[in-house]
């Protein structure tokens, strides 16, 4: 009888050697005559263990990491292939306490399955959603989405609902469903994963959302940057297509929804919904003024849903379990879950799928395990590029929406960077006007022309030269860039800039300041 083996397919196990981990693997077992199955899995988001390999035994899938090539033979010897004690060996995967402290919904199958096994994905409640919905009435099923309180898991947090019903109630021959996979802030990988390790969640979940509005094609449009996503998306969505959960007559429902994943050139900007609706018309990724809104007038003029990955994929569950089974997890207006990505200078960097409302502090030193370093933590920037620079007096704030806001910050897509006290922010700050003046579309004066005199301004601080009142233009400037841009790639870059300024202000002063 063969033993299974799962060796991760994620992009980040295979940058770190998981093909050839595998091939050991299967070359070691073939010399000694031993049979094995090999599964690659997705990543379980525990990336200080990857490659991570799992074996099937009795007691459950025993987990060895991070495994080199050269581990192998030994592992082998130490009879791994029935959960052998070796130095690699981290016991059960479920009971790693990083996993089993960990509420994963949106990530339910994640690391469990083969990504592209529609037999796997059926078999951990796959489809179970669309199930339910192709019963349910267009309304009934907006309806749920709504009670459910999902909010917009890209950083704007609008209800995902609201958004559904302006589009379901639109008056058009022609709608669209649009996945934003435009992944492109610092510090973030979970649309990535889920893309690359359960990619028929976003499937069923954009499936759902055809039906919920009365669209019949969807786009996922993805970062160019991700082939193995674009490859694992395709896939399923040919298996999907095979097997009647997509095409002209849905699981013999009669209903249409047809997808197709587009791929995009690499452009920060076209995370922003008009500038990817503009892309994905074959234009150049520029924002549009609104209004009209994309619900009301999107792709081609016509009636869009734009969403981003987390929140499609997780519509499935909410349709499974239901609204009230979803809305019971979290805090005040955040509902539901959502997956933390820790990065920067971290012990434990990965993915950590939590309820809101454990403190940001519980996240980096319980999850985390303070910085790789070992020297404190002195900022934590959340929420990509354009977020705001948390320092040690606000960790204890909990990861909630409107708590965030409060305070000048946003949780955004939950994306986490990590500095010690090694950093200096006046040159993070100058980071993030400089960052802005590249991605920027060029559309609007405050942030194309705002952005670049930022960078100035920032450089002058930093060399003294009337550091007082170069301090004094450069909020002048955030302000000009907060209320004037026509979107929030520069209506946010002051965020970062903001903070660090009035957090860390003994890094704008003199050099003398600094040493002091």
């Amino acid at each position: 009888m063969s033993v299974t083996i799962y060796v991760p397919r994620d992009s980040a196990a295979i940058a770190l050697g998981a093909n050839d981990v595998a091939a050991a693997i299967a070359s070691e077992a073939e010399k000694r005559g031993i049979g094995i199955s090999i599964v690659r899995n997705g990543s379980r988001g525990m990336f200080w263990l990857e490659p991570m390999v799992e074996v099937e035994t009795a007691q459950g899938r025993i987990a060895y990491g991070p495994v080199d090539p050269a581990d192998v033979s030994g592992l082998f010897d130490a009879g791994f292939l029935q959960g052998g004690a070796h130095a690699l060996a981290q016991g059960l995967t479920e009971e790693i306490p990083y996993l089993k402290n960990q509420e994963r919904l949106t990530f339910a199958r994640v690391g469990i399955t083969d990504p592209v096994s529609l037999s796997d994905y059926l078999a951990h409640e796959g489809y179970a959603g669309l199930q339910r919905a192709i019963g349910m009435s267009s309304e009934a099923i907006v309806q749920e989405v709504l009670d459910s309180g999902l909010r917009g898991r890209g950083g704007a947090a609008f209800p995902t609902g609201i958004k559904w019903k302006t589009v379901a109630n639109a008056q058009a021959a022609q709608k669209y469903i649009v996945c934003n996979a435009d992944e492109g802030d610092s510090g973030t990988f979970s649309d990535r994963m889920v893309m690359e390790d359960d990619p028929f969640v976003l499937v069923e979940g954009m499936t759902i959302a055809g039906l919920a509005v009365g669209a019949t094609q969807g786009y996922i449009y993805v970062r160019s940057e991700y082939p193995h996503a674009i490859a694992a998306l395709n896939e399923a969505i040919d298996t999907a297509n095979q097997h009647g959960y997509l095409g002209d007559d849905i699981l013999g429902s009669g209903k249409i929804f047809h997808l197709e994943v587009r791929m995009g050139a690499g452009a920060y900007i076209c995370g922003e919904e008009t500038a990817l609706l503009e892309s994905l018309e074959g234009k150049r990724g520029v924002v549009r003024a609104k209004p009209p809104l994309p619900a009301l007038e999107g792709l081609f003029g016509k009636p869009t849903v734009i969403n981003n990955v987390i929140s499609l994929a997780t519509v499935p569950i909410v349709l499974a379990r239901g609204a009230a089974f979803y809305k019971n997890y979290g805090v005040g207006r955040s509902h539901g879950t959502l997956p933390f990505q820790l990065a920067g200078n971290v012990r434990y960097g990965g993915l950590v799928e939590k309820a809101f409302g454990l403190t940001l502090r519980q996240l980096l030193e319980d999850f985390g395990g303070g910085t790789l370093s070992g020297r404190p933590i002195r900022a934590v920037q959340v929420g990509g590029p354009l977020g705001a620079y948390m320092p040690q007096q606000q960790l204890d704030t909990p990861l909630d929406y409107e708590a965030f806001a409060a305070i000048g910050a946003m949780v955004g897509h939950g994306g986490m960077v990590v500095f010690d006290d090694g950093v200096d922010m006046a040159q993070q700050a100058r980071y993030a006007m400089e960052f802005c003046a590249i991605e920027s579309c060029g559309k609007c004066t405050p942030c194309r022309i705002g952005s670049t005199r930022g960078v100035e301004v920032i450089d002058k601080i930093i060399a003294n030269d009337n550091r007082p009142q170069q301090i004094h233009l450069l909020r002048d400037l955030c302000d000009t860039m907060l209320n004037g841009s026509l979107c929030a790639m520069g209506g946010l870059t002051p965020y970062p800039v903001l903070s660090a300024l009035n957090h860390f202000p003994e890094d704008f002063g003199s050099p003398a300041e600094k040493a002091a």
